[in-house]
């Protein structure tokens, strides 16, 4: 029982490290994440107002207008590289898997792109051969917008060479340090917001150069800054995530030393009654 009581405390001085650690990283993580956040939605309020100006348009790039098929789903799951989070990941991987069902019940094709190794290992038990590319963050210490780029580079060259038809983004949308929600996106082609239209005096703008040509520059731009989101607030979603686990794990771990020393206590004092049972009867019978 001491030992196991030993064990016992060294987990939990593991866990109470992981969560300050976690708790530390937080802060960073979700400042990222909110400085983000204004940029990725004015940048979909100019390609929404841009994009209803072009809306109908036979040179409408294809990220807008699609390819015109609905058959081939590509999902660009993103999830985090490290375990120890709770339900962080499985919920997102949950989220895609629910979605890539639905598409294959109606007789859809389906292919995922995997950012980070654990949802590549969860969905790899069911949907090996439709993973088609994995990609591997643990190497970076702080994303940057240049990992992002690259992921949306790689998808937009599939999107190129014909491999889908649409691309669905899933991640872990970051509100509080308790609460993260799975999100589904749809970057290609890009859904238009409509909300907020009617409530107001609507406003006409001119364009230079044309539309078309404007969305064929920013479109994959921002494919890459909605990307870019997904993984800082993914990041900060995760070490929220964490630092809820860790703080259970440790309140959790204290409880089970309580019950643990309790259990020892009461063996040892029974070991000792006996004893001094084994003891005075030996005396007596002298």
């Amino acid at each position: 029982m001491r030992v196991r009581i030993a064990s016992t405390k060294a987990t939990q001085k593991i866990t109470k490290a992981m969560q300050m650690v976690a708790a530390s990283k937080l802060r960073r993580a979700q400042t990222a994440a909110e400085a983000a956040r204004p940029y990725a939605t004015k940048m979909d309020a100019v390609i929404g107002n841009i994009a209803a100006a072009a809306a109908g348009s036979p040179g409408a790039p294809a990220l807008l207008a699609g390819t015109g098929k609905d058959q081939v789903h590509l999902l660009l799951v993103c999830t985090g590289e490290r375990g120890l989070c709770g339900a962080f990941n499985s919920a997102i991987v949950r989220l895609a898997r629910e979605h890539a069902n639905g598409l294959i019940a109606q007789g859809k094709e389906v292919k995922f792109f995997c950012v980070g190794r654990k949802g590549y290992e969860q969905l790899r038990r069911t949907f090996e051969k439709q993973i088609i590319e994995h990609l591997d963050l643990r190497s970076v210490r702080q994303l940057g917008f240049n990992n992002a780029e690259d992921i949306s580079k790689k998808v937009l060259a599939r999107f190129e060479a014909g491999e889908f038809d649409v691309c669905t983004l899933f991640y872990s949308a970051f509100k509080s340090v308790i609460a993260q929600v799975p999100t589904a996106q749809q970057v290609i082609p890009l859904v238009v917001d409509d909300e907020g239209k009617g409530s107001g005096p609507a406003t006409s703008y001119e364009y230079e150069p044309e539309e078309d040509e404007i969305l064929t520059r920013l479109l994959p731009r921002n494919l890459a800054v909605q990307i870019f989101r997904a993984l800082l607030e993914n990041n900060a979603s995760f070490y929220g995530a964490q630092m809820s686990a860790m703080d259970n794990a440790t309140r959790n771990a204290g409880e089970m030393i309580r019950k643990q020393t309790l259990v020892y206590n009461r063996t040892r004092q029974a070991q000792i009654t006996k004893e001094l049972i084994e003891i005075i009867s030996g005396a007596e019978a002298v």
